[in-house]
Formats: structure tokens, sequence, C-alpha cells
């Protein structure tokens, strides 16, 4: 697949690189700082890097192609240094360029945080999360609520969302070790970044929770 990958210098988008070069797609990837990237991504023939900011509307433009077939977002939030609303503007100027371009699917990463009552199954756990990233990482918390109120506000472009909630180093284990849909979570659920990745490349051309 013609892929576009956003976040690719952050832990979860380079597991997402290094998964999508091992599964032979074609990246486009579009980074600030492009020597962030592993030597072995810049050099590999199926990775086009372009560097730009993804605030920019005209640098995203750049990086979606009519032949693009999905979309990755992985970019993370920065509790102290990154831009308010960093992935809700980020998204908008995605939506966009995907609406000109009729560009089919966007898989994107939220938070465990951000709760949706009337799918999700809420328990205790799940309402200390929310508490807990409101008080003490309300920048990430209320930057990721923003961006899924404007993608549910776009419902006539196909996006996936993975909301994880505690991220961590290890390895690919596959899927059957996480579960996806609105299952009951509690404050110490997590997933390896490689998992994550996994199931965010399995969302590409999988119509189960679109």
């Amino acid at each position: 697949m013609n892929i576009t990958l956003f976040g690719a210098t952050g832990k979860l988008g380079s597991a997402l690189l290094s998964q999508c070069i091992e599964a032979g797609h074609e990246i486009t990837v579009l980074a600030r700082t492009p020597s962030k990237l592993p030597t072995s991504a810049l050099e590999h023939s199926s990775v086009t890097v372009v560097q730009g900011d993804a605030l920019k509307t005209e640098d995203v433009d750049r990086v979606l192609f009519t032949e693009t077939q999905a979309i990755l977002f992985a970019i993370g939030v920065d509790e102290k240094n990154s831009p308010q609303n960093l992935c809700t503007d980020t998204t908008r100027n995605i939506l966009d360029v995907m609406r000109a371009k009729n560009i089919p699917r966007l898989v994107w990463c939220g938070g465990g945080s951000n709760l949706l009552p009337l799918r999700d199954k809420i328990t205790f756990g799940s309402k200390f999360v929310r508490w807990y990233a409101n008080s003490f990482l309300n920048h990430r918390h209320t930057d990721k609520e923003h961006q899924m109120e404007l993608l549910n506000a776009n419902k006539d472009i196909c996006w996936v969302g993975i909301r994880p909630l505690q991220m961590k180093k290890g390895p690919k284990r596959g899927v059957y070790i996480y579960r996806l849909g609105y299952d009951k979570f509690s404050g110490l659920s997590n997933i390896s970044f490689a998992d994550c990745a996994h199931a965010m490349i399995g969302r590409m051309e999988d119509d189960t929770w679109v």
C-alpha cells in the first residue's frame, strides 16, 4: 500500500515505520527534523522523507497524493512543549487534503482518557483515568478530546482510531494479546508501542470499526 505517516520520529511512529517497511508498504514521511529518523529508514528504498510541518496545510498537501491509500497518525503531545491543539490542528489539515484528494482512510492514535459514553463500558477505573488526565495531563487530554470532536464532526471521511491508555516498550506480540473494541479497562491497562502499531496497521484495510 501507499501510506503517509505523521509522527514517525516518536516511539509509536518509529514502530509504525519499521513494521510498514517490514510489510513491504511504500511510505511517505513528513518530519520537521528528518535527522531524528533512523539511518536505516532514511536510506530504505520504500521510504520517502519530506521535511516539513504538519501544522502547515501546504506541507501536508505535499505528502498526500491521489494515490495515497492510507494515512497513519502517530503525532504525540508533549505536556510542556507542544503547541496548543497540535493534534487537532494537524488533523484538520489532513482532513481537508483527504477530502480534496479523495484519500480513503485515516488511522489515528488517540488516548485512553478520551471516552465515548454511548459506546465505552464506563467503569470506576476509566473515570479515574479521565479525572487524572484532565487534572495532571490537561494539555494532552484536551488536545485529544478536541481531535476526537473534530473527527466526529467529519463523518464523511473514513477514519478509525486506536485509544491506548498506557504505552510502553516491548515486543510485538500480536492480536492474541491486545483487544479491540469498547471493552472496559482499568488504570493499569497498557500496550506496547509495537502492538499499538500492529493494531493501527491492521485497521488500514479492516472495516470492522469504521
